[in-house]
């Protein structure tokens, strides 16, 4: 039986669309994320910027000149994952990083090779591009295992296209939450709203939908004991491939308690960590 024929588990081809972050220098993150990370601005305005690859839009900055800074015991945002279609745009990647910002570690992933780093308002970034899934270890319940072996960056840069901005295949491969609770985090967004486990470790947790490797990653390294507030991660996007499966997820949800904003082909739902998630059909 496929994960798209479970009733209780999402689509196969259920993605992340788009993040969210409240912020307040609209302008100086608005330039990060275009310059260093490689996205394309889409839409401005005084308050917001949209940026996406090709005529995609992944990340949403929201200006808030009223929100403080985040407080340390505040749930919310890890990073956001960018993919890039290939070896060649990760080194381009990784020569933007250089040129403009400042790297803070690199990592093969066994499935993945990925660079990490900081915005100027403290949000973490990761852009990385997956091996084929074919190549990914697996355990013999046929979860996806990961690792953190170093990463070449002399032979990544080498490859490099060279390219300012991302690919148009670009898109938004996982989030990573900084969480109060894992058992919490699992309850909501496995237990109820229809992930399944991939892959748990010391206070950190990975899943997904399809057999992904993980398209939400959880920790509680940090000890975050509130729930979010403050700058920074404002909401994150789920796209379902059609309203069936939006009514299907949003079903669970409500009978498990929480309440959903319903909408025509969408509906906003509050996790656990007073996250805002947003459902979508694509």
């Amino acid at each position: 039986m496929t994960l798209s024929s479970t009733p209780d588990r999402l689509p196969d081809e259920t993605s992340l669309g788009r993040s969210a972050l409240t912020v307040s220098d609209l302008a100086e993150q608005t330039a990060f994320y275009r310059d260093v990370v490689g996205l394309a601005v889409l839409e401005r305005s005084p308050t917001t910027s949209v940026l996406g690859a090709g005529e995609t839009p992944l990340l949403v900055l929201e200006r808030d000149d009223d929100v403080p800074v985040r407080p340390e015991t505040s749930a919310g945002l890890y990073h956001n994952a960018f993919r890039v279609p290939s070896r060649p745009a990760l080194g381009a990647a990784l020569e933007r990083i250089r040129s403009h910002w400042q790297l803070d570690g690199a990592a093969d992933h066994l499935v993945s090779e990925a660079l990490y780093l900081t915005d100027p308002e403290g949000n973490g970034v990761e852009l990385y591009r997956d091996f084929p899934r074919e190549d990914w270890p697996r355990s013999e319940a046929g979860r996806v295992q990961m690792g953190t072996d170093p990463l070449d960056l002399s032979q990544l840069a080498a490859d490099s296209t060279g390219a300012e901005t991302v690919p148009a295949a670009t898109d938004l491969g996982h989030v990573h939450l900084e969480v109060t609770s894992l058992s919490a985090f699992e309850a909501f967004y496995v237990e109820t709203l229809g992930f399944e486990t991939q892959m748990t470790a010391s206070n950190v947790a990975f899943i997904s939908a399809g057999g992904y490797h993980h398209h939400l990653g959880a920790n509680t390294w940090n000890r975050r004991t509130t729930a979010r507030a403050g700058r920074g991660l404002a909401w994150i996007e789920l796209c379902l491939p059609d309203k069936k499966a939006l009514e299907a997820v949003t079903q669970r949800l409500e009978d498990g308690g929480y309440t959903v904003d319903e909408r025509e082909t969408a509906g906003v739902v509050i996790d656990p960590d007073g996250i805002d998630v947003r459902l979508r059909v694509e």
